[in-house]
């Protein structure tokens, strides 16, 4: 009989009511490139904003180690040992063949849904035993929404100089000095994303030693090693620095970029902490953050990667690779700056060959990417960062030409900021330290463009 109590008119209701109140998102500004792109059907557009590797006739590749690993593991399954293994290496690639670390047990460390995935998980971990603490991240960044959608405050430090374009290492430091003890920390060890500037060697000691004075935590997001100079082993020197200096500290890797495995979502969270003991507490509670949000990643990509690491021919050729792949981009700069010289642009250029990386922190102001859209068919994200494995042989004259235009008669030296609000994205335009410091005070929630 109750169910002839309710209406026809008040059914339609419950139906439609319950979601009225949700707005639409923003766009996300990696896919609305994307998107314009393929929409695009003008045969001379270039796709800036993607930020994975392309050969020089602009297609995705596929990496020979890939290839050969998956015909290997064609039929394997993945339990507990191959977990256990693909951190196993994971972390070997990260803190050092013999650092010794493994045999100590003293890394807690756990397969994650790529590099973003790790972080989001190292930040749930953060908020439940951490839940007083801040994360303290660099300006500019790709971070703030996967802290910020954790519920946990973040702060920001001074990080790359947008008048000389070069990293502000006085403000970094003096940022880093004036935290309060036991902070926790972001840094990006190697091809920072998405300025392309890193410290060097020396300045990453003296970083190291003004966390031990602070007593800070340092939480490495590696999304790049490889791309920063080709060399594996050299692009982990931050963390070797650390290691050298006693910190126990946390680390986030990504294959997605260096293996090209985009599509697996392959990633790992390790912790090293002080004892065994410990590492097994922090190993259990990550494993149940991540059994709550995703229990476990794909399983293809991981035995990828395990098989990989271990095996020393496929490693050798993975290492190849990576410098191939670095050598493009890195001769692409070189093609790109000469070319921009050669048509007598009043824009100083040199910072697109001082940048490491996949990116090239172009410094372009939003009109000029709505220009370099509109006109000549060119995408990237609002804050002018180019993908420059999308740059080849065939399309640098092209691009060049549209650089210049765009630029002529100015300097180029704002950054733009993608400040999403209600259904818009707004561009917010930061000349200067002072107003980052002023856009970013307090805990800001501010979205950046991530990739």
């Amino acid at each position: 009989m109750w169910r002839n109590l309710g209406t026809k008119r008040s059914i339609s209701k419950s139906r439609h009511g319950w979601w009225r109140n949700v707005p639409i998102a923003p766009k996300d500004p990696i896919l609305g490139v994307t998107e314009a792109f393929i929409a695009d059907t003008n045969p001379n557009k270039i796709n800036l904003g993607v930020g994975s590797y392309r050969d020089d006739d602009g297609k995705p590749v596929v990496l020979q180690c890939v290839s050969k690993a998956a015909a290997l593991i064609d039929g394997e399954f993945q339990s507990g040992e191959s977990d256990l293994s693909f951190v196993t290496e994971s972390v070997k690639l990260a803190y050092g063949e013999n650092s010794g670390l493994m045999q100590e047990r003293r890394v807690a460390g756990v397969p994650a849904l790529s590099g973003t995935g790790a972080c989001r998980l190292f930040a749930e971990f953060q908020r439940r035993f951490q839940p007083e603490s801040s994360i303290y991240l660099p300006m500019p960044t790709c971070h703030h929404m996967i802290w910020r959608d954790a519920l946990v405050p973040q702060r920001t430090y001074r990080y790359y100089d947008f008048e000389s374009k070069r990293l502000h290492f006085a403000g970094l430091m003096n940022d880093v000095k004036n935290a309060p003890e036991r902070s926790l920390f972001l840094l990006h060890p190697c091809a920072h994303n998405p300025t392309g500037i890193d410290p060097s060697e020396e300045q990453w000691r003296e970083i190291s030693h003004l966390f031990q004075v602070k007593k800070h935590f340092p939480f490495f997001d590696m999304a790049y090693q490889g791309f920063a100079t080709g060399d594996l082993q050299k692009d982990t020197k931050a963390l070797r620095v650390f290691l050298n200096d006693g910190h126990l500290i946390g680390c986030a890797q990504s294959f997605t970029k260096n293996m090209g495995l985009s599509g697996q979502r392959v990633g790992c969270l390790s912790i090293l902490c002080a004892d065994e003991r410990q590492a097994i507490a922090v190993k259990s509670q990550l494993h149940q953050i991540a059994r709550a949000i995703f229990s476990k990643p794909p399983v293809h990509g991981a035995l990828l990667v395990s098989k990989i690491l271990s095996d020393p021919d496929l490693k050798a050729l993975w290492v190849h690779e990576v410098k191939g792949m670095v050598d493009r981009i890195s001769g692409m700069r070189t093609t790109l700056h000469g070319k921009l010289e050669k048509l007598g642009s009043s824009v100083d250029w040199k910072h697109i060959v001082k940048q490491i990386g996949m990116f090239c922190y172009s410094g372009l102001k939003p009109e000029h990417v709505d220009r370099l859209a509109r006109e000549f068919h060119i995408y990237m994200t609002y804050d002018g960062r180019l993908s420059m494995a999308g740059v080849t042989n065939a399309n640098v004259d092209y691009l060049a030409n549209a650089l210049h235009e765009v630029t002529k008669s100015e300097g180029v030296s704002s950054l733009v900021v993608s400040l999403p609000i209600a259904e818009q994205t707004l561009p917010i335009l930061v000349d200067s330290s002072a107003q980052w410091e002023e856009f970013f005070d307090g805990d800001s929630r501010q979205d950046f463009i991530v990739d």
